[in-house]
């Protein structure tokens, strides 16, 4: 709350947060949405904007895991602008969602993702959402929470490159506990980079799978 500026008119209460949030979503969905946590293993293209979403959206508490800083070359997809540069991801990530909603419970782990540490970083949480860049990176976290009996649903992203088509980026539901969001196919490669408006559309489909997740609502 040390971020909040004294002015009552620039911040509203917490109770005025949660009628606006009754009032758009109703209560009932509204109230299942802020009791829910959510965990976030990556804070670049995806991870920072599944995190504004779902901080928009109304869940109450998000857990951002990252290891990195943020660089220029970031300012592309990311969520985040040039004060940001040199910062901590996820400490970025943190004073943007807190500004987007103060009353939010965003908590973060700055540490690298490994098999050993899953367990340690993710247990407790039901749902958590790949955001890791490298193919190992993100078979090795999927693999390790997969093999935990009873451990979270995993939403991952594969295939968002380029500026072809928005509409080849599918949802799929490939386990019972494993989604995948992307076109299943596009890589970063010579004149294809990662580009803001699939990589937002992919972070899309991941944060409408966490809600309807939340809700108990099948939207894939």
């Amino acid at each position: 709350m040390d971020n909040l500026n004294s002015s009552t008119k620039m911040f509203p209460s917490a109770s005025e947060f949660d009628k606006a949030k009754d009032d758009r979503f109703s209560q009932a969905v509204h109230q299942k949405l802020k009791i829910a946590s959510v965990a976030i293993a990556g804070a670049g293209g995806l991870g920072s904007n599944i995190a504004v979403m779902l901080a928009r959206s109304g869940v109450g508490h998000i857990h951002i895991v990252d290891f990195d800083i943020v660089d220029i070359t970031n300012l592309n997809r990311q969520v985040y602008t040039v004060r940001h540069i040199g910062s901590r991801k996820v400490d970025a990530i943190k004073e943007i969602l807190m500004e987007i909603n103060p009353y939010l419970k965003v908590t973060t782990d700055c540490i690298r993702v490994a098999a050993d540490n899953c367990d340690e970083i993710f247990g407790g949480y039901d749902i958590v959402c790949e955001a890791f860049d490298g193919a190992e990176s993100k078979a090795m976290l999927i693999d390790s929470l997969l093999t935990v009996e009873d451990g979270p649903i995993v939403i991952s992203g594969s295939g968002m490159a380029g500026y072809g088509s928005a509409n080849e980026i599918k949802s799929r539901r490939i386990m019972d506990r494993l989604f995948i969001c992307g076109d299943g196919h596009t890589d970063v490669g010579d004149g294809i980079g990662l580009m803001a408006p699939r990589v937002a559309v992919c972070a899309g489909h991941q944060a409408n799978i966490v809600i309807g997740h939340i809700l108990g609502t099948d939207n894939i």
